[in-house]
């Protein structure tokens, strides 16, 4: 066989289905495995960055009722 031949021929294996199974089993357990503490670390990730935008918006609200008040203080006391 030339070169060529070898390069656009596609390898074929033969494997008994059993064990075929079995590895499609053990890797869709893996799969999950992996998929489980993706969404374990997304949903912490989201958790902190919800926390940061509570703390933000909270401090702002603040700030707002600070100066509102500051600038209503001498119309109301007189």
């Amino acid at each position: 066989m030339s070169e060529d031949e070898i390069k656009g021929t596609i390898p074929a294996v033969v494997v008994d289905s059993a064990d075929f199974d079995e590895v499609l089993n053990r890797l869709n357990k893996i799969d999950e495995k992996i998929e489980f503490v993706n969404s374990e670390i997304t949903q912490r990730i989201g958790k902190k960055v919800g926390r940061d935008i509570g703390i933000l918006y909270g401090a702002i609200a603040g700030i707002l009722i600070f100066l509102v008040y500051i600038s209503l203080a001498p119309i109301l006391l007189g």
